[in-house]
């Protein structure tokens, strides 16, 4: 069973979050009496079976040492310029620590609405030949455009929103990437690298409010999906 090797967590946080605008990233944000980053690792610091949590930060990032997490199995790695270096610093870091075979969940910094049993399902149901990723069917009408006009109406069926965590072995997602970055083909998630190598990981159904922080108004939106999945309850370790 998969459930036998360790679980370790990579978080990329190096985000500056220039679309979301002002003077902190929006990983930093308050949220519910915490910040948008300490919701995002609460359900990995809270299931005993990951062995490491790993926080890629920018090299200028001053808000890190007022995080309070205190855990030994949390580490804050510098990221990169781009997700998949940060998500390469943490596979580096975990060098030594985790074995080539042992599952990676890879999580955004700016999704604190991840449920407990929204991970329990994934670390569940991933196949272990090609792990997974929770996703949510697409349920709006899809619309290319072609100069600020529409093309054509995209049919949706068998679209999905592909949401993180993801789940991946080490060795595999590390091969992925390194092999991407010289061609200049930097994934923009960890599935879609392993597609390039010719895997079909696994999607495994997830919850749609598992949203990510990206305009002023998601706080508000956060907040209220926190509250009531009753993730809140759950309480985040000091």
């Amino acid at each position: 069973m998969s459930r036998t090797r360790p679980l370790w967590a990579v978080i990329p946080a190096a985000g500056a979050g220039e679309r979301f605008g002002g003077d902190v990233p929006k990983q930093y944000l308050p949220l519910l009496g915490r910040t948008v980053l300490e919701w995002a690792i609460r359900p990995f610091q809270a299931r005993a079976d990951v062995a490491g949590i790993i926080v890629a930060i920018s090299a200028a990032d001053d808000h890190w040492p007022g995080i309070c997490l205190s855990s030994d199995r949390i580490q804050a790695v510098q990221g990169g310029p781009q997700r998949a270096h940060s998500v390469v610093a943490g596979l580096n870091a975990l060098s030594g620590k985790a074995d080539a075979r042992d599952w990676v969940l890879v999580h955004d910094a700016a999704r604190p609405c991840l449920t407990d049993e929204d991970l329990d399902r994934l670390v569940d149901a991933a196949a272990e030949s090609c792990g997974g990723l929770l996703a949510a069917p697409v349920q709006d009408t899809l619309k290319a455009a072609d100069n600020g006009a529409v093309a054509r109406t995209v049919d949706r069926e068998g679209l999905w929103r592909a949401l993180p965590p993801q789940r991946v072995r080490m060795e595999e997602l590390a091969s992925a990437l390194h092999r991407a970055e010289p061609a200049g083909c930097l994934a923009p998630d960890e599935a879609a690298a392993k597609e390039r190598m010719g895997h079909r990981p696994r999607i495994v159904p997830g919850r749609a409010d598992n949203i990510k922080i990206t305009r002023p108004e998601d706080l508000a939106l956060a907040e209220f999906i926190i509250s009531q999945a009753g993730i809140a309850r759950c309480g985040l370790a000091r």
